[in-house]
């Protein structure tokens, strides 16, 4: 009986190799080669993984903000933890934003999908908004500006709560938030309007113009739903992104003295993409020469990988390097840079850009089986912001050029996104050439006989298998599966009697 026991042990962990190398590698494989055959990619329409991706990430982020919204974490971190303040709204945000394009969408094909977006997730967009404006999430912010925080300066997190409130109007038709939304649009307008240079500070003392350029945007937005006109106050405030407002090279600065009216160092790519996003709804001419000159300075290709630099290609240095709004920088490619840069080419109708980015995009988000992107999972903030990379992936996938943009067209699939397709099935076919190679070997050496403390040894092996079913049907799949590659060491011959089996 214990052999047999030996022997199922071992065919159990033959079975987890080839599950690993389906669900981890062959399958998401499979996934992003079906993915990148969508002409949508190429063209001014939604992709097909779009649509997958926000039916997957819908109950997922609805569980997660209703349990945000019921804990108290918020209120206990610190001004300087910018992943665990920032992201759990702007990933808010952006699925917002996702949902809404989905909708427009669905609107005009109804075909698209059987249930309209806002059908589908109405708790999910319900939530979302409450979280955005509930003020205990706003504890940092307040921390910096006081109570008085919805009413002075404070231009990042003011345009989240705009943005929410317009989305869940579009969305919904609901009018329970428009007179916050309305106090929010005349107050942030009449103070940008009111300022020195046209910017404001985020937190005491840091301005990033790239977030004013957004609660403009979002101002003019709102209008949609509030029956307001603030395109005059649009047409205004161009002006702190002109002239001596603008960098060296005449695009937007990343970080500006708001006091001053100038930049504080260069532009860079995480800016700029950012800017890309929206500068063509409020400013066209400008999004125009902004996105080309972002081109010149910034587009990078090699014999490996096409994107968006963090830093000018005329400026040395930045090859290599890590902060909180750019991500991973690697031999000059930010990470954030061009993650929304697939969004900000899209928008300004850059499909030779689009292309290559989003290629590069879907092979490196590495969509499990279950609808979890693995690497976008990997990069956000586990604890207070897990969805947020795959929150922002649904986002730029689902940006539109307008209806007067000129769509450029072209572009190649990179070799960086062949070398990550051939890794992931090298890697998952290597793992199913393994696991018919240990059985083998097992039988050859022995089988059960050869295994020392066999109760010793199944024991181990069947509590880390229980411990990672536990973890399985809690959430954590990738816990799950260290726990089951670690029992993959279990049960082990003994050297000794295989050798002496050998050699008698």
């Amino acid at each position: 009986m214990l052999e047999k026991f030996i022997t199922f042990c071992r065919y159990c962990n033959a079975a987890v190799l080839l599950f690993v190398a389906l669900f981890f590698f062959i399958l998401p494989g499979a996934t992003v080669i079906h993915d990148l055959q969508d002409f949508n990619l190429r063209s001014a329409s939604i992709p097909k993984a779009a649509w997958r991706m926000h039916r997957d990430l819908t109950p997922k982020y609805e569980q997660w903000a209703r349990e945000r919204l019921d804990s108290t974490r918020a209120t206990e971190l610190t001004t300087s933890n910018i992943s665990g303040t920032e992201w759990p709204l702007f990933g808010s945000v952006f699925y917002l934003w996702a949902t809404e394009s989905l909708q427009d969408a669905w609107e005009k094909n109804h075909a698209l999908t059987p249930i309209e977006p806002k059908v589908s997730a109405k708790e999910a967009i319900a939530i979302t908004t409450r979280l955005v404006i509930d003020p205990r999430q706003a504890n940092w912010v307040k921390k910096h500006w006081g109570e008085n925080y919805l009413k002075t300066q404070n231009a990042f997190y003011r345009m989240l709560v705009i943005s929410a409130l317009t989305s869940h109007a579009r969305l919904t038709g609901e009018k329970q938030y428009l007179p916050l939304l309305k106090d929010q649009v005349e107050s942030l307008s009449a103070e940008i309007d009111a300022s020195p240079n046209g910017l404001l500070e985020d937190y005491p003392g840091e301005c990033y113009p790239g977030d004013v350029l957004t609660a403009i945007a979002m101002i003019r937005k709102a209008d949609q739903v509030l029956g307001t006109d603030h395109s005059t106050f649009v047409h205004r405030a161009i002006r702190g992104f002109q002239n001596q407002a603008l960098d060296p090279r005449g695009l937007v600065p990343y970080a500006a003295q708001a006091i001053k009216g100038c930049p504080i160092g260069p532009s860079r790519g995480c800016g700029n993409s950012y800017v890309s996003l929206f500068s063509p709804q409020i400013w066209p001419e400008a999004s125009v020469r902004w996105y080309d000159l972002y081109s010149k300075y910034f587009w990078q290709e090699t014999w490996t990988a096409a994107g968006f630099r963090e830093y000018p290609n005329d400026m040395p240095g930045g090859d290599w390097y890590f902060d909180v709004d750019a991500g991973p920088v690697l031999k000059g490619y930010g990470f954030a840079a061009c993650a929304f840069g697939v969004g900000a080419a899209r928008v300004n109708g850059h499909f030779e850009h689009a292309y290559p980015l989003t290629t590069e995009l879907l092979a490196t988000s590495w969509p499990l089986p279950n609808g979890t992107l693995l690497v976008p999972r990997l990069l956000s903030n586990a604890t207070d912001a897990p969805y947020l990379g795959e929150a922002a992936i649904l986002y730029v996938l689902t940006r539109l050029p307008g209806e007067n943009i000129v769509i450029r067209t072209g572009g190649s699939t990179p070799n960086f996104t062949l070398i990550i397709l051939m890794l992931e099935w090298c890697i998952g076919l290597g793992l199913v050439v393994a696991a018919i190679w240990l059985l083998r070997r097992w039988s050859k050496r022995g089988g059960a006989s050869t295994v020392p403390l066999p109760r010793l040894q199944l024991g181990a092996w069947t509590g880390l298998s229980l411990i990672a079913l536990i973890v399985l049907f809690t959430g954590e799949p990738l816990l799950a599966s260290l726990l089951l590659l670690i029992a993959q060491m279990l049960p082990r011959n003994s050297r000794l009697l295989t050798t002496d089996r050998c050699n008698p």
